[in-house]
């Protein structure tokens, strides 16, 4: 059975691996909300995985971070 919940293990690896990601880039939760274009509260609640992203919003944020959305789907593929 497919877990959808925010607390679900892909979830909690590919919020984590974005969390990662984002440090990496240099970027804060506040810059890259605004590059997003979305309130500062949305980073913070997708990485404390208070929040889901659709694939749309993911590909959006992967994007934002110039990282490839398909490298934290294989994360989570295996």
């Amino acid at each position: 059975m497919m877990n959808g919940s925010v607390s679900s293990d892909e979830n909690k690896i590919l919020m984590a691996w974005l969390k990662v990601k984002r440090k990496e880039k240099g970027h804060t939760m506040r810059t890259l909300s605004q590059i997003i274009g979305t309130p500062h509260s949305f980073v913070g609640k997708v990485e404390n995985q208070e929040r889901r992203l659709d694939i749309i919003e993911y590909v959006r944020y992967c994007k934002a971070l110039d990282i490839d959305p398909l490298e934290g789907l294989k994360k989570i593929a295996q």
